[in-house]
């Protein structure tokens, strides 16, 4: 995986929520691009066209919000008339309509965040996988080591596919990375990738 872009279309009202659910999801080598993130950078909704024209897939969050918003019905029908895969993120299906109303959707699980995050990057996974692989492709974070110092570079290699993680997630075991320099450990939920402690190592 590299230089995969994804489009976030959203309602202004649920900026929250995307940010919530798209947290770990930025920590990924590909460009996420939320549509109002890039609108209070400064820049119009109206010129974020090249982002979402430049997009390999469009994740369009659909919730009682965005089912008035002209600029998600916009986007999602310029995704889908420019071939753009779209990956709807509904919280019920009743706003699942038009072009989108037979498509695999992802629950928003509002009670349960970790269940939806879970969710989302297997969907992303499948998606972003290329043509014909037999496997999924090998999704990784990198981060500089915050042990003071040190700064060199982990890497939390996730090879394993995503059913496999969710049965971790669900007997509490956590992935994890070390520094090769310090050997400091991080450690990681297997659902959301979220970062949850660090054991430091020998410096």
């Amino acid at each position: 995986m590299a230089g995969e872009q994804i489009y976030v279309s959203h309602a202004p009202a649920d900026l929250e929520l995307v940010q919530e659910l798209f947290s770990t999801v930025k920590n990924f080598p590909f460009g996420t691009h939320i549509a109002l993130e890039e609108v209070e950078s400064g820049r119009s909704r109206q010129r974020l066209e090249g982002r979402l024209a430049n997009s390999d897939v469009v994740v369009a969050v659909l919730t009682a919000e965005s089912s008035t918003s002209r600029w998600v019905n916009q986007e999602v029908g310029y995704a889908l008339a420019k071939g753009i895969p779209v990956i709807p993120l509904a919280d019920s299906d009743r706003h699942l309509g038009g072009f989108l109303e037979n498509a695999d959707s992802v629950a928003i699980t509002r009670e349960n965040p970790s269940r939806t995050i879970y969710d989302l990057i297997s969907r992303l996974r499948s998606e972003l996988a290329p043509l014909g692989a037999l496997s999924v492709p090998n999704w990784y974070i990198r981060f500089p080591c915050t042990i003071p110092d040190c700064g060199h570079p982990v890497t939390l290699e996730i090879e394993q596919d995503q059913s496999k993680l969710w049965k971790r997630y669900e007997h509490g075991k956590l992935l994890s990375s070390t520094c090769d320099v310090c050997e400091s450990t991080y450690y990681f939920d297997a659902a959301t990738i979220g970062y949850v402690r660090r054991e430091d190592g020998i410096l």
